[in-house]
């Protein structure tokens, strides 16, 4: 092979490899997105259900979902079920954010009616996932206005 030819054969495999790394990063925020938005419907259910009697509310570990999620799991066990015909229905789930259990989450007092909605956790619980999901989002649009800029130079 010629010099001029294997330079460029060089640099085009160094561009697949840089592209690979982007597109890798990508994925991992696209995921994290997913999950972040997944998790902020399960929460809204909850809440949404919080005066349903006999309603469970739910919830899953973001960070085992994510490992799932990442690793090329795709089992579709985030889908929410109605326990009871009185239960909203969530949204079934989306594809790339589901991986693991949706799971029951503890009381901490249930209520006489049998409904283990806590107001305060789930306040508290869409506050900081909605934090998290915006902080990954602002993350992403830097990391690709960054990319951009790169691109044209400046």
């Amino acid at each position: 092979m010629e010099p001029a030819r294997m330079s460029r054969h060089r640099s085009y495999q160094a561009g697949m490899r840089m592209l690979d790394k982007i597109a890798r990063h990508f994925n991992f925020q696209e995921k994290a997105l997913g999950l972040h938005a997944r998790r902020n419907e399960v929460i809204a259910s909850n809440i949404a259900n919080a005066d349903t009697p006999n309603y469970k509310a739910v919830d899953f570990d973001f960070a085992k979902a994510m490992k799932s999620a990442l690793a090329g799991d795709s089992r579709s066990s985030l889908a929410l079920s109605q326990t009871d015909n009185r239960h909203l229905a969530g949204k079934q789930t989306q594809q790339g954010t589901d991986g693991v259990e949706v799971e029951y989450r503890q009381a901490v007092q249930p209520s006489i009616d049998g409904n283990t909605v806590d107001m305060d956790v789930e306040r508290s619980a869409f506050m900081d996932n909605s934090l998290r999901y915006q902080s990954t989002l602002t993350f992403l649009n830097r990391r690709i206005s960054g990319l951009s800029d790169a691109i044209k130079g400046q």
